[in-house]
C-alpha cells in the first residue's frame, strides 16, 4: 500500500489508520431506518472496539437510490437521515461513511460524513467521482459488479486528478449470470497495485440480485469469504450489520446479525495477513 489514508474521529482522540496495528472495519446497518437503530448498532461497535484491535467506521446509507423495485423503501428522508448520522458521530465519536448517488449530493453528505462512498453501479461515473473528490473527503469506490479490477485504476485516477489522494478501493463481487455473484480473489491482488487501501465487502458479496423484486442473499457464506479475503491480505473489511436482519428495510438477506459481529471479527483477526 502506497497512499496514506488517515481518518480522524470527530473528537480527534482516536484515528482509524489504514496500515496500523488496529484493523479498520466499515460497519453499520445498510439503511438509516431510525435513530434508535443507529444508536443500538453504534453502542455495540464501540463496545467491540474497546475489546478488539479494530477501528470502526460507521456506515449507513441516508438513502438507497438503487432499488430493484420502485415499491421498496428508499429512506426516511434525506435531511432527517443525515441529521441522525451527525448525532451518532457526535455521541459516539465514530467516523462516518455514507453513499452518494448524484454529484450534487457530495457537498451535502460531506457536511457530516468523513468518507463518501461511490456505489458499485456508479463507479464509472466521472462526474460523481470528481464531485466526491472535490469535497476533500476520503472516497471509497466500490468496484462495479460488471467491472474488471484493472479498470479501478481509472476510477481512482478520476479522483486523484482532482487533487484528492484519499481513495479506498472495495471489492464486492462480480456478476455471475442473472441472479448471483462470485468473488474472484485475484481482484484484491490486482487492486493493491494501484496504491490505495483495498477493502473487502463481505456482505454485498453474498447478495443474490433481483430475487422477485428484491435482493436476496446467502449470509452463511459471509464468514468463509471474509476469511479467504483476510488470508489473501486486505487493508480493511466492510460488513453491513443489523440487530434483526429479517426486519431490515434493505438487504435483509445479506446483513450480518449484530450479535454475531464480535465473534466473527475475533475469528477473522486470526487470519490477518501482515504485508
Amino acid at each position: 500500500m502506497n497512499d496514506n489514508v488517515t481518518i480522524s474521529t470527530p473528537d480527534k482522540r482516536k484515528i482509524a489508520f489504514f496500515g496500523s496495528e488496529r484493523f479498520p472495519v466499515i460497519a453499520g446497518p445498510c439503511l438509516v431506518e431510525s435513530k434508535e437503530l443507529l444508536v443500538q448498532v453504534a453502542t455495540e461497535l464501540c463496545r467491540i472496539q474497546s475489546v478488539l484491535p479494530v477501528d470502526f467506521i460507521f456506515k449507513s446509507s441516508y438513502r438507497k437510490a438503487n432499488r430493484t423495485s420502485g415499491s421498496t423503501v428508499s429512506g426516511i428522508g434525506d435531511e432527517k437521515a443525515i441529521s441522525y448520522l451527525g448525532e451518532i458521530q457526535k455521541e459516539f465519536s465514530l467516523p462516518l461513511l455514507t453513499d452518494i448517488h448524484l454529484p450534487v449530493e457530495a457537498a451535502f453528505a460531506a457536511e457530516v460524513c468523513d468518507v463518501l462512498q461511490i456505489p458499485a453501479f456508479l463507479s464509472r461515473q466521472t462526474d460523481i467521482l470528481e464531485a466526491a473528490a472535490e469535497t476533500g473527503k476520503v472516497v471509497n469506490i466500490k468496484k462495479a459488479q460488471f467491472m474488471s479490477p484493472l479498470d479501478m485504476k481509472f476510477a481512482k485516477e478520476k479522483v486523484t486528478k482532482k487533487g484528492n489522494s484519499k481513495v479506498l478501493l472495495t471489492e464486492r463481487g462480480t456478476s455471475f449470470g442473472y441472479g448471483d455473484l462470485i468473488v474472484d480473489f485475484r481482484s484484491l491482488e490486482i487492486m493493491k497495485e494501484f496504491g490505495s487501501p483495498v477493502i473487502y465487502d463481505a456482505t454485498h458479496s453474498v447478495q443474490r440480485p433481483s430475487q422477485n423484486g428484491v435482493s436476496g442473499g446467502q449470509r452463511q457464506f459471509i464468514a468463509p469469504l471474509a476469511r479467504a479475503a483476510m488470508a489473501v491480505g486486505i487493508d480493511g473489511l466492510f460488513i453491513e450489520t443489523h440487530p434483526d436482519p429479517s426486519k431490515a428495510k434493505s438487504d435483509a438477506e445479506s446483513q450480518l446479525p449484530l450479535g454475531e459481529l464480535e465473534s466473527l471479527l475475533r475469528s477473522l483477526l486470526q487470519f490477518r495477513f501482515k504485508r
